[in-house]
């Protein structure tokens, strides 16, 4: 069998509270005898007092009613809120909150009880369903954390619409004492046997659903399997101690009647058992108590429920699962290495070069650069900076720019502490571009992994191709009662640490490989593409005249085509949302070896407009390579589009969660944005300049102090507007790309107020699942502005805000596997599961971690970082999916800004330009099918130019067909003119012409080119 693993969902951004879980039909129930009441004023009868509310909210008692009125419009729940502080948290006590609650219109709020500082760890977390009529409600949970002062809040933003909300009789008791109760059984080694916050922590597996109903972890079995376990729910990483005894106890029903196996087992081979037993279960649930002692040490013990073996299906429910005994574990402390902070790969000569001490000293330290041999070659003294917010350290930063020397092995000495080594160097870079894209090719889906290209170790068979034990993806049907058809979608990768496939993450990932070879054809310091064009990347395509960024890019886009609704059946042309397992499985465990029934989701608006985005990129950027599967993507993204303002409000559901995350997003405005502004620069139409011209997005605000994600893409459509050439106005082009200056401009500021230098605000709300890449994408922005102002203040900042990434921050670590002498190796993933199974590999480098998380999102990390500074709430364990997990949208955000640094080579001062370039379309020929164009070249230097060599790039598809006063040629989209030999000589202020014809085969945009280079070097 396989090793079943924790649950994963979608993870929301933090703001000044955690997000709330789903808790899922929890029972009402009747308070303890000689309950503690922890409420003060709970009934209003001596006003608001203690009651406490955001800024926008005003308190007031009406007719003995607590009464707020909320704003409309707010973004997150938490933007808006109340409550009670002073709530004692006691880990194993029963509390009972009983209220009375109603809205004067229909609306969601959220009730939670947690921690009242940083990582604001909820113990209850409720979604309440409120409507004008008063409804009294009662919810009882366990205490999973000690604290002295947790708060009760009710988070009432996120409605389009203002409301009131109304509140009385609130009543919040724990069961008698709140000192922590003795425990003389032992310590519990399970997490949320309760089941207050949902499924997290359980896994299951060949069951038919499983999810939380009225309080308890409910799971429909299939009858007719021949094992117990074929089919089983549980939980892992469970630790255990040889000779401790331990006492497993359960309430659990089977209906109508079966009989389940309740196991604790080593959760891998050889799966060693230390207790199991065949239990009869009836529908009257049961209290079921063994005891058992461990015959070994393990940290990766399973607590399992195998269901399988009965003749005839039954649902069964499990509540109140503990496993006391053992130890407690002794608090966890990070080893963070030496306390002088670098990037430990390295630094570019001409860039920015700074580090940061972690230190009490209060006045400046004085520090040494030292060479591989020992000597030093520059002294400073340090600046004090305080206590960093983010990580809660005294801390003073080094900035040691100005040595600009090429070398290896240098390291940073400070307060008697030496860094971790690191090199000065030009071509640090160069290999992380292919590393981080190499990522995609071991992520692909249906279709076999050579070794001889990665690694031996990476080296598989096909996935998900229709051949036993899987089942799919050639033939995929939809969940029951979604749609009639099935769809062949094989291809794609694989999103993160599951196999599931996903529409929306695969779109912002395709996105940014696509726009990193985009940039090629505008950016100076990209070489027109060079870097990344064929037989650059080792992919099985190398060698077949396409840039190989673009041939890995296309096995995700295919797979995106294959995901629309055929013609004909209901809400053609949309995307189904996503496709993966019916349930979790384990891991590790190989793609070929995954034996889920695999089922297409329902089609969703943020889908089909990350396929309209993405085909219309396509169409543009592979017409030169391919023109049938441009022109099939044009004609995809077109239909795609028609069908998203068909049915502009189809949402995926949040709890759509089993057997894959839900990436859910109930704003699709800015996909709406990105998507009419990707087909305007593709086709050119007004139509679609029009829509995008309409969106609120486009004026507003799109460059988030967090930076943007796959449920944020209207920067996608800003950056691309700013970059690719289209025929907008010169004043609105220019109007948006100094939108773009700005934003960049605001993460300089940030990132300067930041003693560890990253572009990212210091409060636990700006650490999140999957952080590190907002990190990047504002470093993208960054970029984004020095490709488009060659200022190097841009260019600064973002080389400086990688240093985070690879080991400059609170826990010396890099998140990239493979670069860093302290970097991650163990992300979670079915894939490369080392840390579990040695036959099964690490991530290969340039895997990136998503990095710290305040929320910690998962059981493991919520178990073993409970009340860390935000920045180190991460841990480099497989267990550890909320903080380590790997993603294709996270890689990509790496893959784009490694292209990006690799390009800048030594950071040094472009070369001076010395011509300026007119470029005249004369306009389409008769008919169409083509045009004539004119290059006039200017010499603005002080010296003859003596030969010369001219090139851009075409957009789409122009296809050169002659030219005249220059010999030209074409190589996909790059144009190449060098001098006839009689005007090859440009005197200072003198000039050069030579004339073309193109054709445009399918008619689409042809705006001039956005970059031209005369010998190399980047003409205005």
């Amino acid at each position: 069998m396989t090793r079943p693993r924790r649950h994963r969902r979608a993870v929301a951004l933090l703001a000044v509270a955690a997000v709330a879980v789903s808790l899922t039909g929890l029972t009402p129930s009747p308070a303890q005898a000689a309950p503690t009441e922890h409420i003060v004023n709970g009934t209003f009868d001596s006003g608001t007092a203690p009651w406490w509310a955001t800024d926008n909210l005003s308190l007031a008692v009406v007719d003995g009613r607590l009464c707020a009125q909320v704003p409309g419009g707010l973004a997150n729940p938490w933007d808006a809120s109340l409550g009670h502080n002073g709530i004692p948290l006691i880990d194993g006590a029963g509390y009972t909150l009983t209220l009375r609650a109603s809205t004067s219109a229909e609306v969601t709020v959220k009730a939670n009880v947690q921690l009242n500082e940083a990582p604001y760890t909820t113990v209850l977390a409720r979604d309440l369903s409120l409507h004008p009529a008063s409804q009294n409600l009662s919810y009882e949970f366990t205490g999973t954390l000690d604290a002295t002062d947790g708060t009760l809040t009710f988070q009432l933003g996120g409605s389009a619409q203002p409301y009131t909300f109304c509140l009385d009789d609130v009543s919040l008791t724990s069961d008698g004492s709140t000192d922590p109760p003795d425990d003389p059984a032992g310590p519990e080694q399970l997490a949320n046997g309760d089941f207050a916050n949902g499924a997290d922590g359980w896994y299951s597996y060949g069951t038919t659903s499983t999810g939380v109903q009225d309080g308890r972890l409910c799971s429909v079995v299939p009858g007719g399997l021949t094992n117990p376990w074929d089919a089983g729910v549980g939980q892992n990483d469970v630790p255990l101690i040889a000779g401790s005894t331990y006492t497993l106890a359960f309430d659990a029903s089977a209906t109508p009647g079966a009989t389940v196996r309740a196991a604790v087992q080593l959760g891998a081979e050889p799966y060693t058992s230390f207790f199991a037993a065949d239990l009869p279960l009836g529908a009257d649930p049961q209290r079921i108590t063994r005891t058992f002692t461990a015959t070994a040490d393990t940290e990766l013990a399973q607590v399992a429920f195998q269901v399988g073996g009965n003749s005839t299906g039954y649902t069964l429910c499990l509540d109140n699962v503990s496993l006391r005994g053992g130890e407690e574990e002794p608090p966890y402390v990070p080893e963070t290495g030496p306390r002088v902070r670098v990037n430990q790969i390295g630094y570019l000569p001409g860039g920015p070069k700074n580090a940061t001490i972690v230190s009490p000293a209060t006045d400046p330290l004085p520090w040494q650069l030292r060479s591989a041999t020992g000597a030093v070659v520059a002294q400073g003294l340090a600046t004090p900076r305080g206590t960093d917010a983010a990580s809660g350290q005294r801390v003073q930063s080094v900035d040691f720019s100005a040595y600009r020397t090429v070398g290896t092995g240098y390291t940073l000495v400070s307060d008697g502490e030496t860094s971790h080594p690191f090199d000065i160097s030009g071509d640090i870079y160069q290999r992380l571009r292919s590393d981080s894209l190499q990522f995609f090719y071991i992520q692909r889906s249906g279709i076999a992994i050579d070794g001889g290209l990665v690694g031996a170790e990476y080296a598989r068979p096909a996935g998900h191709l229709g051949v036993a034990p899987n089942r799919g993806d050639t033939d995929v049907p939809c969940q029951p009662g979604v749609c009639d058809y099935r769809l062949d979608a094989r291809g794609g990768w694989y999103d993160a640490g599951d196999h599931g496939k996903y529409v929306v993450n695969g779109g912002i990932a395709t996105y940014q490989l696509l726009n990193a070879f985009e940039r090629t054809k505008t950016a100076p310091t990209a070489g027109l593409g060079a870097g990344l064009g064929d037989n650059t990347l080792r992919v099985p395509e190398r060698g077949n005249g396409v840039p190989d960024i673009l041939d890995e890019a296309r096995w995700e886009l295919e797979f995106l085509l294959r995901m629309q609704v055929p013609a004909g059946k209901p809400k053609a042309g949309m995307a189904h949302h996503k496709l993966h397992d019916q349930n979790w499985t384990g891991l590790p465990l190989a793609p070929e070896d995954d034996p889920q029934l695999r089922e297409l989701h329902p089609p969703s608006t943020a889908a089909t407009l990350n396929l309209a985005a993405t085909a219309a990129q396509c169409a543009r950027l592979y017409a030169p390579y391919d023109p049938a599967f441009a022109t099939r993507c044009g004609t995809a993204a077109r239909t795609a589009y028609a069908a998203a303002k068909a049915n502009p409000a189809v949402y995926a559901s949040p709890t759509d969660g089993n057997g894959g995350g839900a990436y859910s997003d109930g704003d699709v405005s800015d996909e709406f944005y990105w998507a009419a502004a990707e087909l305007y620069l593709s086709t050119g139409e007004s139509a679609y300049l029009a829509d995008l011209t309409a969106s609120p997005h486009h004026t507003g605000n799109v460059f988030d102090p967090n930076g943007f994600g796959w449920g944020s893409t209207a920067a996608l459509g800003r950056l691309d507007l700013a970059t690719v050439p289209s025929g907008l106005a010169p004043q609105e082009r220019d109007r948006i790309r100094a939108s773009v200056v700005g934003a960049a401009d605001g993460y300089l500021t940030t990132l300067a107020g930041q003693a560890y230098g990253l572009p990212m605000p210091g409060g636990p709300g700006s650490y999140f699942w999957g952080a590190n890449s907002n990190i990047i994408n504002n470093a993208v922005v960054l970029a984004t502005a020095y490709d488009l102002t060659r200022n190097a203040r841009y260019r600064d900042g973002a080389v400086q805000g990688m240093d985070y990434i690879f080991g400059r921050n609170a826990l010396n670590q890099s998140y990239v596997t493979g670069w860093g002498e302290q970097a991650s190796r163990n992300q979670h993933s079915r894939l490369f599961g080392n840390q579990y199974d040695p036959s099964s590999p690490n991530p290969p480098a340039g895997s990136i971690a998503g990095g710290a998380n305040a929320g910690l999102d998962d059981p493991f990390a919520a178990n073993l970082l409970a009340g860390c500074a935000p920045m180190f709430c991460y841990v480099d364990d497989i267990a550890s999916y909320a903080t380590n997990e790997v993603a294709i949208n996270w890689n990509s955000a790496l893959a784009w800004i490694a292209s990006w640094l690799a390009d800048q080579g030594a950071a040094t001062a472009p070369p001076a330009s010395n011509c300026r370039v007119g470029y005249v379309n004369y306009g389409a020929w008769h008919g169409g099918g083509g045009f004539t164009a004119q290059v006039t070249i200017t010499n603005t230097g002080t010296t003859a130019i003596n030969g010369w060599t001219a090139s851009f790039a075409f957009t789409g598809d122009q296809r050169l067909r002659e030219a005249w006063m220059a010999r030209v040629s074409q190589s996909g989209a790059t144009v190449t003119a060098r001098n006839e030999t009689y005007n090859g000589r440009i005197a200072p202020g003198g000039t050069a012409t030579f004339g073309l014809n193109a054709t445009t085969p399918t008619g689409g945009a042809n705006p001039a080119p956005g970059l031209f280079t005369v010998n190399g070097v980047a003409c205005t």
